[in-house]
C-alpha cells in the first residue's frame, strides 16, 4: 500500500522493453531486491539496485494500462515507497494498481494553484466525486470538481515543484487509480442489490442481534 504522497523523482536511465532504469536518492535508503515502489502510481517490484539507481520489469499488462510505455531516458517520474505500518498516512490508500490512464484537457492558474482538467473514461467516472480521492501518476489530490466525462484538480505550488505534475500540459497522459473505498461501496451495494439482507449477515456471523 501507499499514501499517494511522492518522497521524490526519480530519472529515467534506460528504458526498455519491460524494463525500466531510474536514477533516485531517497527511495533507495534501506532497499531491498522484491520491494515494492510506487512510479508514477504504478506498484513495482525492485529487481536490482546500485547506490544511485534501482531496476523495475514492467509486465504487458502494465505498459497496456499505464503511461510507463511512453517513457524515455531523461524523462522524470513520481516515486513513493510503499507505506511502513506505523508512519503516517499524508494521502490516502492507494493500491499503486492503475485503474486506466486519462490526458489532460485543460491547465489554468487559479490564484496561487495550477487547475488541471483531467479526461478519463466513463468506467473510471463513476467513482469520482466531488471533494473525494483520485490519484494521478501517483499524486494523491483531491478533485475539486467534476462533470461528465472529466473531473479537475487543484495543485499548488509546492507539490508542483517536488512532482512532475508541474510539468504536465494540455494533451499529456497520466495514470489514473481511483479510491479504492469507492470500489468497496460499489461493490457491497450490488451484492445488497443480489440478495444480501440483514437476516443473510446476521446468520453469517456478521451482525449481532
Amino acid at each position: 500500500m501507499f499514501t499517494g504522497i511522492i518522497e521524490e523523482t526519480g530519472k529515467i536511465t534506460r528504458a526498455s522493453p519491460g524494463r525500466l532504469v531510474i536514477s533516485a536518492i531517497n527511495v533507495l535508503e534501506g532497499l531491498q531486491l522484491g520491494d515494492s515502489l510506487a512510479v508514477n502510481g504504478t506498484c513495482l517490484t525492485v529487481i536490482g539496485f546500485d547506490d544511485s539507481s534501482f531496476s523495475v520489469d514492467v509486465m504487458p499488462e502494465t505498459l497496456r494500462r499505464t503511461n510507463l510505455g511512453r517513457l524515455a531516458a531523461g524523462d522524470e517520474v513520481n516515486l513513493e515507497r510503499a507505506l511502513a505500518l506505523g508512519g503516517r498516512l499524508g494521502g490516502h490508500l492507494v493500491q499503486g494498481h492503475i485503474d486506466a490512464t486519462g490526458w489532460v484537457r485543460a491547465v489554468r492558474r487559479d490564484g496561487e494553484a495550477r487547475l488541471l482538467e483531467v479526461e478519463a473514461s466513463a468506467e473510471v467516472m463513476a467513482y469520482i466525486v466531488e471533494k473525494g480521492f483520485i490519484t494521478v501518476d501517483g499524486i494523491s489530490l483531491t478533485v475539486t470538481g467534476r462533470c461528465d466525462g472529466s473531473f479537475s484538480v487543484s495543485i499548488v505550488d509546492f507539490t508542483g515543484r517536488r512532482t512532475t505534475i508541474g510539468q504536465r500540459q494540455v494533451g499529456d497522459t497520466v495514470n489514473l487509480e481511483v479510491d479504492i473505498m469507492a470500489k468497496y461501496v460499489e461493490q457491497l451495494t450490488k451484492s445488497a442489490r443480489s440478495g444480501v439482507t440483514a437476516d443473510f449477515l446476521r446468520e453469517h456471523g456478521f451482525l449481532v442481534g
